[in-house]
């Protein structure tokens, strides 16, 4: 998988239906394009109007669900989830999406980021009297909307929204309608579009091609979606602030063939590389990236660098969650299950590897070794994003700051610990320039925290990371 390949992992995918006669085949084929952004568990809940059903399980998307139970899952409405299990987080019940049913009726909810003020709420909602079922953030919004009493749906949403602070896309479902949330800063990507006359929602607008479906907008920061019999109204739950998406998400975590407020993101990560060409150029041979993500960089920084690019590694597509391990023998004999060089493209040759980030350097360094174990003569490393120096309190498992290589070395030192023949990162600037230029809902850049630690929001001083979950 990527994130054990790359040391990053990104919580959770998104996807809803509404209003089309096989709204859980539509989830199902929009999470497995969303399956990059979670492989540890997933999750659909229908509705027909009157009554909800929920399926969801351990394991890709393909594990959990087989064509008997997609049939089971009737109606014309869906949400689904896809996700990644944090640390002491990989229990059944967080699994989402979360369901709670009640004398007045049921509410379903998946979630894509975390909650920075989470613990707090827990604490007084406990206080309170609430009993919490799991440790997942998304369980303090149903009791803080089942809180705000006798009023109507939308308002006790609103209510809720308020109260909390953090990174979050919401899709949350009653029986009758579809509800639809982005946080006020828009940390967290979200898109709406529609087939035919069915409603979808999605993390990332790949999931629509997959379907058939067209691209309407993004959610907006602080808005709340209402669908429903009579159509689509939008709310909002907050004042509008400019808008901060994650920085990550055009780096690494989407697809290449999803758009982001309208910048495509393989063109996002092209321009990431040939601005790195520009800011570190160096003598060599070829260029070539770590699968996957970083392809769209490599190629961008061999265009502008004049190299040619080559597929120097090879990513084996057959390797699963998990696998029958190597025995330490057969590892110190080269034994390599996930990523191997191609000897007849480096052998001999300076290379220019580029990578998206660098989280502990484990990862790197192997990569620089398998390499040279190849021939390559040189390996110069190119990072297509500044060093990630501070820990992600948004939904992202980059490691608190004493596990970040970046935090605690300097270039020159990580250069060495990698064995890189030289190293260099783009510059925020650049990271910036290259997303956000032109974008005039993002004109002053996305969240960058962890590159700068200036974070978009207040942390609390019992923020827990998504990673640490108890």
């Amino acid at each position: 998988m990527l994130g054990e390949i790359k040391g990053l992992n990104e919580e959770c995918g998104i996807f809803g239906v509404w209003g089309h006669p096989e709204s859980a085949q539509l989830t199902y084929y929009g999470l497995h394009a969303l399956q990059h952004r979670g492989q540890e568990g997933a999750g659909i809940v229908t509705s027909d109007g009157e009554h909800m059903k929920i399926a969801k399980g351990h394991g890709l998307i393909n594990d959990v669900f087989k064509q008997d139970q997609l049939d089971e899952l009737e109606g014309s409405a869906s949400i689904g989830h896809v996700r990644y299990a944090t640390a002491g987080d990989g229990s059944y019940e967080n699994i989402q999406p979360l369901m709670f049913r009640s004398q007045t009726g049921g509410l379903a909810l998946a979630h894509n980021g975390n909650l920075v003020n989470a613990q707090a709420l827990k604490g007084q909602l406990e206080a309170q009297g609430s009993i919490l079922q799991t440790t997942s953030d998304t369980e303090v919004v149903a009791h803080l909307i089942k809180r705000a009493g006798n009023v109507p749906v939308d308002e006790a949403i609103c209510q809720a929204l308020s109260m909390i602070k953090g990174a979050y896309a919401f899709l949350m479902m009653k029986e009758d309608k579809l509800f639809v949330a982005n946080d006020p800063r828009g940390l967290r990507p979200l898109s709406i579009g529609y087939l035919g006359d069915s409603w979808v929602v999605s993390s990332e607008t790949c999931a629509f091609d997959i379907i058939g479906a067209s691209y309407e907008r993004e959610v907006q920061p602080g808005e709340l979606i209402v669908i429903d019999k009579n159509g689509l109204e939008s709310k909002r739950f907050a004042a509008p602030i400019q808008r901060t998406l994650c920085s990550m998400e055009h780096v690494y975590f989407s697809r290449p063939d999803s758009n982001l407020d309208g910048k495509n993101v393989h063109a996002s990560r092209k321009r990431m590389g040939k601005a790195l060409a520009d800011e570190a150029p160096i003598e060599a041979d070829v260029v070539t990236g770590v699968p996957d993500s970083s392809i769209s960089a490599a190629i961008g920084y061999a265009e502008a660098a004049g190299l040619p690019y080559e597929l120097g590694l090879i990513k084996n597509r057959y390797v699963g969650r998990t696998f029958i391990q190597p025995s330490q023998e057969l590892r110190e004999q080269g034994v390599k299950m996930k990523l191997s060089a191609v000897r007849g493209i480096v052998e001999g040759k300076r290379v220019v590897m580029v990578d998206d980030s660098i989280v502990r350097g484990t990862t790197s360094r192997r990569i620089v070794k398998m390499l040279k174990e190849a021939g390559a003569l040189e390996v110069h490393v190119r990072i297509a994003s500044p060093p990630i120096e501070n820990p992600c309190y948004y939904g992202i498992d980059t490691s608190t700051s004493g596990e970040l290589i970046a935090a605690n070395n300097s270039v020159e030192e990580i250069e060495k610990q990698i064995g890189a023949d030289s190293l260099a990162y783009l510059s925020v600037d650049g990271l910036n320039q290259s997303i956000y230029e032109g974008n005039e809902s993002l004109e002053h850049g996305g969240c960058m925290a962890c590159f700068t630690g200036n974070y978009p929001t207040e942390i609390y001083p019992n923020t827990v990371l998504p990673y640490e979950k108890a």
